[in-house]
């Protein structure tokens, strides 16, 4: 990590004038809190990246159009986790709309004429939400609302479904003197691809900054990290990265932009490794890196990364170099084996079309690691062409654990 930034405790509560609170209302079928809130102290710019997918939950939709109308007057952000409230009717945009609405009232200088508060929710499609249950702990959530760690990481817990463990991150950087801060939390461990999906991101920051930079800066650094993500190549419904800045450390020249570029991506990166990291059943976190790729070359990485054979490959350390060559070959991009070398844990195992004299039990013994790499380097037939910048894309493993975990999830 670049020396210009540090690392701080506080995650989502880190940056001032966030504040944040969770609470049980009965949506999981465990007692364990399953509403979160963050909330800043005053109006806040907002950006947002949803799934690509077509068939999408209500507050996906709810999102854009608040954003659309008002992303400079954000206020909120109210996540239930249990529930999608997805394909179920138009209960379910009652339902989201209710929820805004409640949160609106609570925090009372919402002009209920043009509400700010964004909705998310991740869990079961199809299921209706316990309504009677939500509304009457939403007045508990609200009294709950504080800046601290403790609150920043009942945050990053209630937000989880299949994951094992929370991810969360903040960053302090100065611009002339004067301290920004950013912080995220995230969850995901399955239904996980590029493009999102069971995937959401929250990140705030009190760095003053216009929608009209802070929109292309948070499309760019989520297709480096979280569309750099795969677990299991599935899209699904309610994916989103939300980004509140409200401007509180009264830092707003241009010279902060970089930056918080430089640091948001860092974040970002982090977290999506630690969603792969935390897939479900997984026992270790993979990097497909290619090294002076060809042209699409995201394309070769991301089929790799979702290739069953490969998984399942990296999962029972099998030094399988043709399960990576075929993939690659097979992902509708345009190059030449017989430039090619690829590399597992460091070993190079293929080499200009053919494999190498390597021992199978010293790179088997390499790949019993937790950070497996995966390294496909493209060898230039021209040697004056400039060499383009290297393109990773993260993964886990895939083993028993993801059959059993995805066999009864719904049940």
């Amino acid at each position: 990590m670049a020396l210009k930034f540090r690392t701080v405790d506080g995650s989502v509560c880190a940056p001032i004038g966030f504040k944040a609170a969770t609470v049980y209302s009965g949506i999981r079928k465990a007692e364990r809190d399953d509403l979160t809130l963050i909330v800043s102290d005053v109006p806040a710019v907002a950006a947002g990246v949803f799934t690509t997918n077509q068939v999408h939950a209500w507050c996906i939709k709810h999102n854009r159009e608040r954003l659309a109308v008002g992303n400079d007057q954000i206020r909120a952000i109210i996540c239930n986790a249990g529930n999608a409230n997805c394909c179920n009717g138009e209960i379910g945009r009652q339902n989201d709309l209710e929820i805004e609405a409640a949160i609106s009232a609570h925090l009372r200088d919402v002009n209920p004429k043009n509400r700010a508060v964004l909705t998310a929710s991740t869990g079961v499609i199809g299921r209706k939400l316990p309504m009677e249950k939500v509304n009457s702990a939403l007045s508990t959530l609200c009294a709950r609302l504080e800046r601290s760690e403790a609150r920043a990481k009942e945050a990053a817990a209630a937000i989880m479904t299949t994951d094992l463990v929370p991810k969360a991150l903040a960053l302090e950087f100065d611009v002339n003197g004067a301290p920004v801060r950013v912080g995220a939390i995230a969850k995901g461990s399955g239904m996980i691809a590029p493009n999102m999906a069971t995937m959401l991101a929250f990140i705030t920051t009190d760095l003053a900054i216009s929608s009209s930079v802070l929109e292309p800066i948070l499309r760019r650094v989520v297709a480096k990290s979280f569309n750099c993500l795969t677990v299991d190549g599935d899209t699904s419904t309610n994916d989103m990265v939300l980004v509140l800045a409200n401007g509180a450390s009264n830092v707003s020249s241009e010279d902060s932009h970089a930056s918080f570029e430089e640091a948001l991506l860092y974040i970002c990166q982090e977290l999506a490794k630690k969603v792969a990291r935390d897939g479900e059943g997984a026992t270790k976190l993979v990097t497909v890196r290619l090294l002076n790729p060809p042209q699409f070359g995201e394309k070769i990485a991301k089929t790799i990364a979702e290739s069953p054979l490969v998984k399942t490959a990296c999962f029972g350390n099998d030094p399988n170099w043709g399960r990576i060559l075929v993939a690659a070959g097979y992902s509708g991009v345009q190059f030449d084996p017989q430039q090619l070398v690829i590399r597992l844990a460091g070993h190079e195992v293929f080499v200009r079309g053919e494999p190498t004299a390597f021992d199978p039990n010293q790179v088997r013994s390499a790949m019993k690691t937790e950070d497996l790499i995966i390294e496909l380097e493209f060898l230039s037939a021209d040697a004056g062409a400039a060499a383009r910048e290297a393109i990773q894309c993260w993964t886990c493993d895939f083993s028993y654990d993801y059959v059993r975990i995805n066999a009864s999830y719904g049940t």
